[in-house]
């Protein structure tokens, strides 16, 4: 369980997040919506803790983290295996393959045997639809293959919880449907996610929560269905603006 209480986020004369408070509960998907500047990335961005608020409590599973305290390094990197992060364009090491890319943060963080190590990103692979690329480098891959290798590479940490911000907005639709439909089939198997995206078609099939957010306070968390069926009027103009944009 992930839970945020009274997280307050400014910066500079912008406030980010007002007073947030919510939980993310195991085996759910939750899909975080809401206009541009809405503070949607930055609460993703805080429960990795890539992001620090300026008070509140953050829980993960059986720790409390205060953000008006200074946080430890090992109370950041226990954060930061709990909760793989995949980001909107990934990055990998240009000189490994991608086979290395995976491997790399279990062996050099988490210890693990290398042949043990190798054996797990293969059978992610697989499940990316991926399992030709192994020995490819990052230069060999199309911008959808790159973002299903970050997919594995998160996964390979065995994380808890996976957090993905807008991970298909630089992507053509036929690549973004490539990328969402490994998504969807990970959140029909259990995997926790939450995830930030524009994609109101994948929200409505994969989600089973909904939170919309709007200049940094949390207007509506609920299921799809009151989501898209049962608007307010705030998040039905939303809707609307995305069907005319689209």
């Amino acid at each position: 369980m992930l839970k945020l209480e009274k997280i307050d986020k400014r910066y500079a004369d912008h406030h980010a997040l007002k007073d947030i408070n919510v939980t993310f509960k195991p085996n759910e998907t939750t899909v975080i919506v809401g206009p541009s500047g809405s503070g949607k990335s930055t609460l993703l961005r805080s429960l990795n803790l890539l992001e620090q608020a300026d008070s509140g409590l953050y829980t993960i599973d059986e720790r409390t983290i205060d953000f008006s305290q200074p946080i430890t390094t090992e109370t950041l990197l226990w954060t930061r295996r709990k909760t793989g992060m995949v980001f909107q364009q990934p990055r990998m090491f240009d000189h490994l393959t991608v086979l290395k890319n995976i491997i790399e943060a279990p062996i050099q963080v988490r210890k693990q045997k290398k042949s043990d190590a190798i054996k797990h990103a293969l059978v992610l692979l697989d499940e990316v639809g991926l399992n030709d690329t192994a020995n490819r480098y990052p230069y060999q891959l199309s911008g959808g293959q790159t973002q299903r290798v970050a997919i594995a590479r998160a996964l390979a940490m065995d994380p808890e919880y996976l957090l993905l911000d807008e991970p298909t907005s630089a992507l053509d639709p036929e690549l973004e449907a490539q990328v969402l439909h490994i998504l969807n089939n990970f959140a029909k198997a259990g995997q926790t996610m939450i995830i930030v995206t524009h994609n109101m078609d994948f929200a409505r099939a994969a989600a089973d929560r909904m939170i919309f957010l709007e200049d940094g306070s949390i207007q509506f968390d609920g299921s799809p269905e009151d989501f898209f069926d049962h608007p307010t009027e705030r998040i039905e103009h939303f809707l609307n603006a995305y069907k005319f944009t689209e």
